[in-house]
């Protein structure tokens, strides 16, 4: 982190100004009348958009590394997920023909009286 003001870097500050921005578009935006009060929500989910594309997706690593790190391989990738879609399908297959059971199951009517 080359350039840190106060201890934070500068993708907090451009995530301050997306959401400031944000908000006095949709404070103009809630002055309006007729339906461009409904601009508010794109301004709200664009904004949200920005926020989580920069969080999740950063420029640079938080730490500066000067050595190769040892990288770790999973080989049985797609064999796992494939188990996995085969395990999904199967509890599918089974909740959905169990379900009609449940469904089905007879309610018998009760006596008004017991005398």
């Amino acid at each position: 982190m080359s350039s840190t003001v106060l201890g934070v870097g500068e993708g907090v500050f451009v995530v301050a100004s997306v959401w400031i921005a944000a908000l006095v578009f949709g404070m103009m935006l809630l002055r309006a009348s007729g339906s461009a009060k409904l601009g508010v929500i794109p301004i709200f989910l664009l904004a949200l958009t920005i926020t989580l594309v920069l969080v999740f997706f950063p420029r640079s690593p938080e730490t500066a590394t000067t050595f190769k790190e040892i990288e770790i391989v999973d080989t049985l990738f797609i064999g796992r997920y494939v188990l996995l879609a085969v395990v999904s399908v199967v509890f599918l297959l089974v909740f959905f023909m169990l379900l009609p059971f449940h469904f089905l199951e007879p309610v018998y009517a009760k006596a008004l009286r017991t005398n």
